[in-house]
């Protein structure tokens, strides 16, 4: 039975990526059903660096945003979780409007916002305290729900030491101190 689905879910994941997926990547997916594991998501494709000096938050005409490419890439990481037949119980995102964008275009569930996951790449004076608060939202979170973070590099980068690339899933591990390892890297193509 696993094989078969397994099979209908490589099918299904290779029919919406067009450069196709490892298999290893779909059972990583896969393990986002796994008791105490997460997706950091860097958000989808938004040309560019930082954002422009008249940034405002909830403005997205002041904001870097998705370009056609990055929407697409969001849809498909959505899609490939789906055919990994995972359940998102949380759908949690920075509050910039790429981040925004990502999660809402992923179609895994409600999208909540989360102020600790918003980007600290201007000012590094909260880097530690909102690593320190995802970290023990992951924790608080019971260990059968899946969460999945859209958030920015730098975020994912202070919490991983990994520098992904735009739409990239980190799949992580927590304990109840709010210990995170790293166990997959899922990248999803530009």
């Amino acid at each position: 039975m696993r094989a078969a689905f397994l099979a209908i879910a490589l099918s299904v994941v290779g029919s919406i990526w067009s450069s196709g997926t490892a298999a290893q990547d779909v059972v990583a997916l896969q393990r986002l059903a796994e008791p105490r594991t997460h997706a950091l998501m860097r958000h989808a494709l938004a040309p560019g660096t930082g954002d422009p000096a008249n940034f405002a938050l909830g403005d997205c005409t002041t904001q870097r945003n998705l370009n056609d490419a990055g929407r697409a890439q969001a849809r498909a990481a959505g899609a490939a979780v789906r055919a990994a037949g995972v359940t998102v119980d949380h759908l949690l995102t920075s509050q910039w409007c790429r981040c925004e964008e990502t999660a809402r275009l992923l179609d895994l569930g409600p999208v909540i916002e989360e102020p600790a996951l918003n980007s600290f790449f201007r000012d590094r004076s909260t880097a530690e305290d909102q690593t320190e608060a995802v970290r023990q939202l992951l924790a608080s979170l019971p260990a059968e729900e899946t969460a999945v973070l859209v958030t920015h590099q730098v975020n994912i980068t202070a919490l991983t030491g990994i520098f992904p690339r735009s739409g990239e899933f980190i799949l992580v591990t927590v304990d109840d101190s709010g210990t995170l390892e790293v166990i997959d890297r899922v990248p999803v193509p530009d």
